[in-house]
């Protein structure tokens, strides 16, 4: 409803999930999480 109220969408906050989820994809298995967030 809040698209045809104010002609707006939740792309934005989809886009920031789906970057969430892929970085916890990539996070799987690894035990060094200092030099894992180095490398990103």
């Amino acid at each position: 409803m809040n698209y045809f109220d104010n002609r707006s969408t939740n792309a934005s906050a989809e886009s920031f999930n789906a970057k969430i989820k892929a970085f916890r994809s990539k996070f799987r298995c690894v035990r060094n999480v200092a030099f894992f967030l180095f490398l990103s």
